[in-house]
């Protein structure tokens, strides 16, 4: 009879059926009424029909022994050797020759004489084949029907092949000899199981031990708890070494990962359906060497993607030369959910591409032209457990967001086994034709790397986002494709405009003063004409005057009558404050720039050393101001002979390379102004490099040492030129010569 999900049910007494879950035993079978006899373990029973049985959604074979009572599961062919697959194939063989007259049991494809006369199916019974089949195999030679396993093939075993070939048709004619329910180990009794899962449970919280230490540790749990007549019945270290490996592996891990593999989880497993819902975040070091301009060192860039493990859209990626900070992280988050601007090499093809939201719609709202990258709000960030991603800024970067930030189970890559394998194949289909190509391994790495570096960090940039947009979007999954169509071809962009269709998309621009609120936030107190202290500078602007004479901000809490002021730690020149009663955001300068000119540009690190740097001078500065000619020797401004580039350590140019780079990309990310109804004037400043900034400097103190600017110098040559008798004069001053000598005679003949 047939059933949901075992195919032919065999109606014999004693065989075991799962019916609505619960298991009955056949008692009974009359097939002359069409009905059977079923008993419960707990001796109910009941009399059902074969249509009943036939029709039941929920009644499948039980996969419990008769002999032993042990569920087992289904066996396959995988259980068998190579010799005992071959024997199954042939007795296959005749099974099908016997129901068909074909030993491939297909009419259309028959072999060499086939059907031969005696198999007819047009001209004989099945009686008559099997018979048939019975006589042929007597006929083999005995020593060659004993190796093929059909010395013993019976009119009977024929029929008892093909019942069992009904219900399972891979193994039905399989012989159960095989594969045998496994007995496991007698000589393992209720004492020794207990001393082996308590070593186990100790060993793992000790350094790994070798099996003979297991084993020693075995006999002294048994004879410790159990005594002596226990301890006699320990079997062989052979037979202990055989169960430790059936039970708990070979052992062959490391000992960290061993403990981790036994932490608790949840047991639930998260299905992906829509882009955003889970984005997988990483950090790797580039495999490409790089110069920060095109006459700087090679440096080491680090490269930092986002990719949407639903779509498999690489919708973020920074490079830094630095390892990636919070903030690096919550402007590549800010990058996930902001539309990539066409650069203007690209052509039309690169444009926004999916159907259902028109290209023209999306520029309008993001007023500029949006290239063919996805970009939404995330819902789950999956990370690794960098400290990068535990601190109390990405927590309020997740606030802002609206994310939760996962950090990835201990050991288990899979969580983001995704943007792992995005780094491999960006290394196999990118990195690895490109100049200054570092390998896999110092081992592989070729003779002059770094005088084989010739692009430039803003050159990778732009090719690592035209690769991303051109190439990775529109590559061909394979065994990345979807659940609901495994066999397609899918690609990132394929995917992201079905899900599109199947479930719409929510186009959502953040402003341009999400920058701002994704800064580390700072409580200060506004300290009169000083403005706010921020980590031991203070900044100050116009946008504070309305407030300087307030008692606090009204607020309570933690921070009472304390301002929040923003600042980015990549550019430590300027804070952000949000005016509370109009809601714009205004620059605050450090009080120690110059009012007019620039400062070079400097980090948190480079302030740390500054004040550290005062400290140790024994400078006590009232103001900022004082701090200045501090900051400019630290920042290697006057040019002295050892501190020019050419007489720079290479590890010198390569931090000051990195601290611009912060730099130039904490200007980036800030939006422009107007964009955000900030102050006339706040507009970000541009970094300015050393010597201009000196030179600036000296201006200003040269014009502030005297009362008024001092005259131009007379030029070389000005005290011979007048004193010289043969000189020629110059056509000026002859015809300034002769009109005066023209005046004189008409004054002279006037007389």
């Amino acid at each position: 009879m047939s059933g949901q999900a075992a195919g032919l049910l065999e109606l014999t007494v004693g065989e075991s059926l799962i019916l609505d879950d619960e298991q009955w035993q056949v008692d009974l079978v009359e097939p002359q009424y069409g009905r059977v006899l079923l008993t419960s373990p707990t001796g109910t029973r009941q009399t059902v029909s074969f249509r009943m049985l036939a029709h039941h959604p929920r009644c499948r074979r039980s996969t419990v022994a008769t002999a032993s009572g042990v569920h087992l599961q289904p066996r396959t062919e995988d259980d068998l050797t190579d010799h005992q697959r071959k024997l199954l194939r042939i007795r296959r063989g005749h099974l099908l020759e016997v129901d068909t007259g074909y030993r491939g049991g297909d009419p259309l494809h028959p072999g060499p004489g086939e059907p031969r006369p005696e198999y007819d199916p047009d001209r004989t019974t099945v009686t008559q084949r099997r018979r048939a089949k019975v006589a042929e195999l007597k006929a083999l030679d005995p020593e060659h029907a004993k190796v093929l396993g059909l010395s013993q093939v019976s009119y009977r075993t024929l029929t008892r092949w093909e019942s069992k070939r009904r219900v399972d048709v891979a193994m039905g004619c399989a012989d159960d000899r095989w594969t045998p329910a496994s007995r496991g180990h007698p000589s393992i009794t209720e004492e020794v199981r207990k001393a082996i899962l308590a070593v186990r449970q100790e060993t793992l919280h000790r350094s790994k031990i070798s099996m003979r230490a297991r084993v020693g540790l075995i006999h002294q749990y048994v004879l410790e708890t159990f005594g002596e007549k226990a301890a006699e019945k320990i079997p062989s270290y052979g037979t202990l070494r055989v169960v430790w490996q059936e039970w708990f592996g070979t052992g062959r891990a490391r000992q960290r990962y061993a403990r981790s593999a036994l932490l608790e989880t949840t047991g639930e497993h998260v299905i992906v359906e829509r882009p955003g819902q889970v984005v997988a975040l990483d950090t790797t070091v580039l495999p490409v060497m790089l110069r920060e301009t095109v006459f700087d060192d090679p440096v080491t860039v680090y490269l930092t993607l986002a990719m949407c493990v639903y779509t498999h859209s690489l919708v973020g990626f920074r490079l830094t030369l630095v390892s990636d900070t919070s903030t690096d992280v919550a402007m590549l988050l800010r990058d996930v959910t902001m539309p990539l601007p066409m650069r203007a090499d690209w052509g039309e093809d690169m444009e926004w591409p999916y159907p259902g939201v028109p290209a023209a719609l999306v520029a309008e709202f993001a007023g500029h032209e949006v290239a063919a990258l996805p970009f939404f709000a995330p819902e789950t960030v999956t990370t690794d457990h960098g400290s990068v991603y535990r601190n109390h800024h990405l927590v309020q970067v997740q606030h802002v967001l609206g994310v939760k930030v996962l950090p990835a189970r201990v050991l288990r890559p899979t969580d983001k086994q995704a943007v792992e394998r995005a780094f491999g194949a960006a290394r196999s289909m990118l990195f690895e034709y490109l100049p200054g190509y570092t390998g896999v391994d110092t081992a592989d790495r070729g003779a002059d790397v770094e005088g084989d570096a010739v692009l430039t960090v803003a050159e990778m940039e732009h090719l690592l986002a035209t690769w991303i947009v051109r190439v990775w979007q529109n590559r061909r999954l394979g065994e990345h494709a979807p659940c609901w169509d495994p066999a397609g071809d899918h690609s990132p962009n394929t995917l992201f405009a079905a899900s599109m269709a199947q479930g719409g998309w929510a186009l959502e621009i953040p402003s341009p003063s999400l920058y701002y609120q994704l800064l580390p936030r700072h409580q200060a107190q506004i300290q009169g004409k000083r403005g706010v202290k921020i980590r031991g500078l203070f900044y100050d602007g116009r946008a504070l005057d309305p407030y300087r004479e307030e008692e606090g901000s009204g607020r309570g809490g933690r921070h009472k009558d304390r301002w929040t002021v923003h600042r980015d730690p990549r550019d430590a020149r300027f804070a952000f404050f949000q005016d509370p009663r109009t809601h714009e955001w205004h620059e605050l300068r450090w009080t120690g720039m110059p009012p007019e000119g620039e400062i070079p540009a400097f980090t948190d690190a480079r302030v740390r050393e500054l004040l550290t740097a005062a400290k140790q001078a024994g400078l006590k500065p009232r103001t900022d101001a004082e701090l200045l000619p501090l900051m400019l020797e630290l920042l290697a401004a006057h040019a002295t002979a050892e501190q020019w580039p050419g007489q720079m350590t290479k590890a010198q140019r390569n931090e000051r390379a990195r601290e611009v780079a912060q730099v130039k990309a904490a200007a980036a990310d800030r939006p422009e102004a107007g964009t955000t109804g900030a102050a006339i004037g706040s507009q970000p400043h541009r970094p300015v490099p050393v010597l201009e900034a000196v030179d600036a400097e000296r201006r200003s103190r040269r014009e502030a040492a005297v009362s008024q600017p001092p005259s131009a110098p007379r030029r070389l040559g000005d005290t011979s030129r007048r004193r010289a008798q043969a000189l020629m004069p110059a056509d000026d001053a002859v015809d300034s010569t002769e009109a005066a000598h023209d005046d004189t005679t008409d004054q002279g003949g006037a007389q």
